[in-house]
């Protein structure tokens, strides 16, 4: 009987670990959903465009070192950024300046020509959402 009671031990110890890890998720906190922006227009005030035909999802992230400057250049369609790390400058033709940092949402200009450079001391990180018509870049370099 002796050892029917010792081997009945760690079984009812391991079923009272699982009740204990149930009972935990149990009161876990609910998902959070947090909504970081709601627009329909760019940050420069243009309206969203977007891909009538054949639409492409394209997902990418940009590592931008200190002081490195991206080539002049235009989008064709909404393209819309999360500033991961860093800080950001974003010009305009005609000068105006936007600035970006950690945790800001960048709704791109559209057809608009404009630079972004890293203007901080630690590399900027990009996750950058295109939807494109397919066959169709993102970008348009200047030349």
């Amino acid at each position: 009987m002796r050892s029917m009671l010792s081997a009945a031990r760690p079984a009812a110890l391991l079923l009272g670990l699982c009740l204990a890890g149930v009972a935990a998720a149990d009161t876990a906190p609910p998902v959070t959903v947090k909504t970081l922006l709601t627009t329909d227009k760019t940050d420069i005030g243009q309206p969203l465009v977007l891909p009538t035909h054949h639409p492409v999802l394209i997902v990418s992230t940009y590592d931008i070192a200190p002081g490195a400057r991206l080539a002049r250049h235009k989008h064709p369609f909404s393209r819309y950024a999360y500033v991961l790390a860093g800080d950001l400058t974003v010009e305009f033709d005609g000068g105006k300046q936007r600035q970006y940092h950690a945790g800001d949402i960048v709704v791109e200009a559209v057809d608009t020509w404009h630079f972004g450079s890293n203007s901080g001391t630690v590399p900027v990180r990009l996750l950058v959402i295109d939807q494109v018509e397919e066959g169709q870049s993102s970008t348009i370099l200047a030349k």
